[in-house]
């Protein structure tokens, strides 16, 4: 099952519950937010009539591979993460590793960057292939550092099965200690000045 935040909708809370796709399509070229193809990023059809995959994916691809200004997308993302940054505070005794700084959404959002900025020239940024595997790719393309792009797969799979732990011990939160997993995030926070200064 998938949680469904319904917050997400096109227009939000004051949109419809369910549109049309030709009214998605425009939406999402014309009235969307950054934030909202950064999403679009991560979306993929799972459930419901079939033949609306092939359409969804379609619309999917054109707006992701859309040409960007890379540095207004780089405005608009690290404003972003410093929002959600300040909704999502560390304790004084553990990290939160989703949101503390170069945890999981710091590698979530270095991809969905790189999608956003480099798609309109490398469409193989558009398969649902997860982080690490797109890491690899922005790497064999020269768009990231192979060295720094292998540190920051390698700290998101550290990451993955530690919150795959949490998850099993019915934590609702992944709490790292302040010294755990320090080298990988020391890596994320060097590829996120890197790509995003």
């Amino acid at each position: 099952l998938y949680e469904t935040d319904l917050r997400l909708r096109p227009d939000g809370d004051a949109g419809l519950l369910v549109s049309s796709l030709s009214a998605f399509h425009d939406y999402q070229l014309k009235r969307a937010w950054t934030w909202e193809h950064q999403a679009l990023t991560r979306a993929r059809f799972c459930a419901g009539d079939t033949s609306l995959a092939a359409p969804f994916d379609t619309i999917r691809a054109d707006v992701l591979s859309l040409p960007r200004d890379r540095a207004a997308l780089k405005a608009e993302i690290v404003a972003m993460r410093e929002k959600m940054r300040a909704e999502k505070k560390d304790r004084a005794d553990a990290l939160d590793l989703k949101h503390t700084r170069g945890g999981i959404v710091d590698v979530e959002f270095i991809v969905q960057y790189l999608i956003l900025a480099y798609s309109h020239e490398h469409r193989e940024f558009l398969g649902n292939l997860g982080n690490f595997a797109l890491l690899s790719r922005a790497a064999a393309l020269g768009i990231l550092d192979e060295d720094i792009a292998a540190q920051v797969g390698k700290a998101y799979l550290a990451y993955r099965e530690r919150q795959h732990r949490a998850r099993t011990n019915n934590e609702l939160k992944t709490w790292v200690g302040l010294d755990d997993l320090a080298e990988e995030r020391r890596a994320v926070t060097a590829a996120w000045q890197s790509l995003l200064g």
